[in-house]
């Protein structure tokens, strides 16, 4: 038996690093998971493997969370697909590179905005209703160390996640009284987007994992998603508008962060 048995869960980018490995932890604990992802492929991937692996139900549906439509009839799929809907988790990103504030382009301020911020929000709308039926509603939103330490380079990345992190604790705040739970998770772990940064970076990434305290850079399903399938569960019934830290202790002295750019 599963803390999360009979529930369902949607993951968006959910085909690989954080979002896999959190909707791994899901189902690891028995929920029934949308996997949404841009890449199809990759989704439909995600989604044999959280069968295979553990026996739940698991559907991918391609979504691009920057298109409100898409992300509306995302939500659909999950009470269509299971007649409910218990844990949405708002992860998708996608990288729009390192410049400086005084040469960051417009439309990548936008564009951060409308993947971080207006995404969620038009999910966490959409899904509200389900989400506070039950009695059993958690969301859980990835943020990120770059906004609460304002790491170079990433303007439109840490604005919208702090913007993220804002709205979240002002859903924790209404919400609460329909026992739905809103949280933050920002985590330190190798992500595709992580890999990427560290192989064109390779002594900034080396330094970030010599000064983490616990000595390493975690896993996306054991150290992320297992703190992710927490707060979906009962135990985490009270706990509402927190930021966690899943990083090893990364946050206590700050991170190395000075990707090279031009």
């Amino acid at each position: 038996m599963g803390k999360l048995d009979g529930r369902v869960a949607i993951v968006t980018g959910a085909a690989m690093g954080i979002g896999r490995g959190v909707a791994g932890a899901l189902a690891r604990e028995g929920a029934n998971v949308i996997v949404a992802d841009i890449d199809e492929t990759a989704g439909a991937g995600t989604a044999k493997w959280l069968i295979d692996e553990w026996g739940v139900q698991a559907k991918a549906t391609r979504t691009d969370v920057t298109d409100r439509d898409q992300v509306h009839a995302m939500v659909d799929a999950a009470t269509a697909e299971f007649g409910r809907l218990d844990i949405l988790v708002n992860n998708a990103w996608r990288p729009l590179g390192y410049a400086r504030l005084e040469k960051t382009a417009e439309e990548n301020m936008r564009a951060g905005f409308d993947m971080g911020v207006m995404a969620a929000f038009w999910a966490m709308q959409r899904a509200y209703p389900a989400l506070a039926e039950h009695g059993t509603g958690r969301v859980i939103n990835m943020c990120s160390l770059n906004g609460v330490n304002a790491h170079m380079y990433s303007v439109y990345y840490n604005t919208a996640k702090e913007a993220l992190r804002s709205m979240t604790r002002t859903a924790a705040r209404e919400w609460a009284p329909k026992h739905v739970c809103c949280n933050v998770i920002c985590p330190g772990a190798k992500s595709a987007a992580y890999e990427r940064v560290a192989a064109a970076n390779p002594q900034m990434a080396a330094a970030q994992e010599a000064a983490n305290p616990m000595g390493r850079i975690g896993d996306p399903l054991d150290d992320i998603g297992t703190v992710a399938a927490f707060l979906a569960s009962d135990d985490a019934r009270y706990l509402t508008g927190n930021t966690l830290f899943v990083d090893g202790g990364s946050h206590i002295n700050g991170v190395q962060w000075a990707p090279e750019v031009d």
